[in-house]
């Protein structure tokens, strides 16, 4: 079969011919894969840099995490992988499947899944989202980020308040359902100012951080207390694009009613992934076949995987790779 294959760790994957995957027991399945998101965490595994990565295998290894394909009776799935997916066929694991709406094609259904599990699961599982609660996004203009506007919006989010770099993207958000928004690109007393100034209108009541790095200091020196009584914020690591460490005052910790948490790989239960295969992905992939989730996306052909997986995807779009 075709298949995108890496020899050696922060390589750039190879297009090239590679073995047929085998099922090797009764929880597995072989799909025909039609669609295969790039996200930050594929790139991550690929380059070496994400925890969840594992050795090299100096026979090639075939990329990819999840897909969208078909069943031998011809069955439209989102699938887990057991092997790489990025490939002409991958073996999947039964109990992470799920089956699609119509109304929805290849390409954005495979586009949804990572950013839903990374705005979903925090929103649901870490910050226990409650309707009419006001929610602020840091690094809203990335596809995880659109998605996480749209989706806590769906959970009953009274606010949302969106940070980000790019002032395009930005205004656009005010479209999927953001109200107010925050440019990183002032100085940060005016960022400072601008948090303090909702705080004291529409308190916050929920974080989610896709940034990390210096964004996330200034959130967090605007929350420090007074040593009076505060109100009570939950804050949710989900993203480090803006650096993997800060600095951290105790003080911040001790004087403001805080729940600092993180959302991804290992930090959730085996009852949570279920839940995100049996209730959160279904009814997400039929508000995107209702058209009641807006994503947008660029395509490639598995031929073109080498020269296209460094392309900057603009405006907050996901790379799609059409097998």
């Amino acid at each position: 079969m075709k298949a995108a294959v890496i020899y050696k760790r922060g390589e750039l994957p190879k297009y090239a011919e590679f073995s047929d995957p085998i099922v090797k027991n009764e929880n597995e399945v072989l799909i025909s894969v039609k669609a295969v998101s790039i996200t930050n965490l594929d790139k991550g595994i690929v380059s070496g840099d994400h925890y969840s990565a594992e050795n090299e295998n100096q026979n090639g290894t075939v990329i990819g995490s999840d897909a969208i394909g078909l069943l031998e009776n011809g069955t439209r799935v989102y699938a887990r992988g057991i092997s790489g997916t990025i490939a002409e066929k991958a073996i999947v694991e039964k109990s992470r499947m799920v089956p699609l709406p119509d109304g929805i094609s290849d390409a954005i259904a495979a586009s949804m899944p990572n950013a839903v599990a990374g705005s979903a699961m925090a929103l649901r599982f870490r910050a226990k989202i409650q309707r009419g609660e006001t929610v602020l996004i840091n690094g809203a203009t990335g596809f995880t980020g659109q998605m996480a506007i749209q989706i806590a919006k769906h959970y009953g989010a009274k606010k949302i308040i969106v940070t980000g770099r790019n002032e395009k993207t930005l205004q656009s958000l005010l479209r999927l359902g953001a109200d107010e928004i925050i440019s990183l690109k002032q100085d940060d007393k005016a960022i400072i100012a601008q948090l303090k100034s909702i705080q004291e209108n529409t308190p916050i009541d929920i974080i989610l951080d896709y940034l990390w790095g210096h964004s996330a200091e200034l959130i967090f020196s605007f929350l420090k207390g007074k040593g009076n009584f505060t109100h009570r914020v939950r804050y949710v690591s989900i993203g480090a694009m803006s650096g993997d460490t800060i600095q951290l005052s105790a003080a911040i910790l001790r004087s403001v009613d805080l729940q600092l948490s993180g959302s991804g790989l290992g930090s959730w239960t085996k009852d949570e992934v279920k839940l995100l295969f049996t209730e959160i992905l279904p009814e997400m992939f039929l508000l995107a076949a209702q058209n009641k989730l807006q994503v947008n996306i660029e395509t490639i052909g598995l031929v073109d995987i080498e020269k296209a997986w460094n392309i900057e995807v603009a405006d907050g779009k996901r790379l799609v790779v059409i097998v």
